[in-house]
C-alpha cells in the first residue's frame, strides 16, 4: 500500500504550548476518523518547541480532500488558536518505504 502522508510543522501560538495545540484536537481527531482513507494520525514535540503533526492517508487524492476540511469544514476548531500561523509549514508527500 502507498500511503500520503500529511506532515505540519508549527510552532505553538505564545501562550500556548504542544500539550495544549494537542487538547485542541479533539474535534479535529474525530474529523480524521470520518475521512476515507484515513490510516492514522501522530504529533510529536522537538526538543526546541516545534511540533511535528503526520497524517498518514492511503493515497493523494483522500489526503487533499482531508487537508482541505482542516481549514474549510472545520475552519472554527479551536486548535487554530493554538497554532503561530506565521511558523506553519505543511507538505503532501508519499512514503517510499513502510515497515510493521
Amino acid at each position: 500500500m502507498t500511503e500520503t502522508l500529511e506532515i505540519t510543522t508549527l510552532r505553538p501560538a505564545p501562550g500556548h504550548t504542544a500539550d495544549d495545540f494537542v487538547k485542541a484536537n479533539a474535534d479535529i481527531d474525530a474529523y480524521l476518523k470520518r475521512q476515507p482513507g484515513f490510516l492514522w494520525r501522530r504529533i510529536v514535540e522537538t526538543d526546541d518547541g516545534r511540533v511535528i503533526d503526520i497524517v498518514a492517508y492511503d493515497g493523494l487524492p483522500h489526503a487533499r480532500a482531508g487537508a482541505a476540511g482542516i481549514t474549510g469544514e472545520m475552519a472554527n476548531s479551536p486548535v487554530h488558536a493554538t497554532i503561530d500561523q506565521d511558523s506553519v509549514d505543511w507538505q503532501l508527500t508519499t512514503a517510499l518505504h513502510h515497515l510493521t
